[in-house]
């Protein structure tokens, strides 16, 4: 696929979405495994399916709706993703990060990225939500590899920051002042779909990983090279291998993720306003 091709394929989903609804969101929020009932609290909401948006596919993740909702949460306009598309899916990672293309298409400043994540460090808990603070890209692939697109950003884009500090600190303020406890560390990205074996954990753990998940890595470059701020939360769902006594399943993470939906609903609902360009954080 030509990079002109991508960009014409973006405008038309753009173009799509806004025959359909007035609303300008301003935040974009992508929603993890399990994390879809958050979207309940948009109002006034106008709900596209997948399969009505040109060039995005459905999603065959058990916890992934496949559904575009945009609407107002908390008085701020959004744009949600209840689902998102997996390499481990079998898609191009042009695929996985196209819907991110889009909804930054659509005009938003900052994307809040959502996951459940296996915990890496020893000191987390299932059920622990974690302000992601960096990451590491382990999935052996980028959505920025091949000829850049002027249009989109950089060729080389700076990711010193690739997780806004001003939005960081912006949920932990929410989380102290809601008396809501969080950790704070470094998400591992890789392609999975099997879950890591005990020695890649002791691995990631050497390597300053404190949660390990298979997305929202090829998200946060797509968006960061479109210039669009990028904060993320994951839901510790289980302990990674070697550190659970138990086997590890994908129900194990649905069911952890929806006992946390509501702490994670909360957390969002109360930040966004603090993340508006009227509010305190600082591109």
């Amino acid at each position: 696929m030509s990079q002109m091709n991508i960009y014409k394929k973006i405008k038309e989903a753009v173009e799509s979405i806004q025959k359909q609804t007035q609303l300008q969101p301003e935040i974009g929020l992508i929603l993890g495994s399990g994390l879809g009932p958050i979207a309940e609290h948009v109002t006034d909401a106008t709900t596209i399916s997948y399969s009505q948006i040109p060039h995005f596919h459905n999603p065959s993740v058990e916890g992934h709706a496949g559904k575009m909702i945009i609407g107002k949460m908390n008085q701020v306009p959004v744009v949600l993703l209840q689902g998102r598309f997996h390499l481990y899916e079998g898609h191009s990672m042009e695929d996985v990060v196209f819907p991110t293309r889009t909804i930054c298409g659509l005009g938003i400043h900052t994307l809040v990225l959502t996951n459940a994540a296996g915990g890496v460090n020893t000191r987390f808990r299932p059920g622990d939500i974690m302000f992601i603070e960096d990451h590491l890209n382990l999935m052996g692939d980028n959505p920025l590899k091949g000829p850049n697109l002027s249009q989109l950003g950089p060729r080389f884009p700076d990711l010193s920051e690739a997780y806004h500090r001003g939005c960081l600190d912006a949920f932990k303020k929410t989380a102290e002042e809601l008396k809501i406890s969080f950790q704070t560390g470094t998400y591992a990205g890789l392609l999975g779909p099997t879950y890591e074996t005990p020695a890649e954990v002791r691995m990631l753990r050497t390597l300053g990983a404190d949660a390990v998940g298979m997305s929202t890595v090829p998200e946060s470059i797509a968006a960061n090279h479109l210039g669009v701020r990028v904060a993320g939360l994951s839901c510790i769902t289980n302990l990674a291998a070697g550190l659970s006594p138990h086997k590890l399943s994908h129900q194990e993470v649905i069911d952890t993720s929806a006992q946390t939906a509501d702490q994670m609903k909360t957390l969002i609902l109360s930040t966004l306003p603090k993340l508006t360009h009227k509010g305190p954080v600082k591109a």
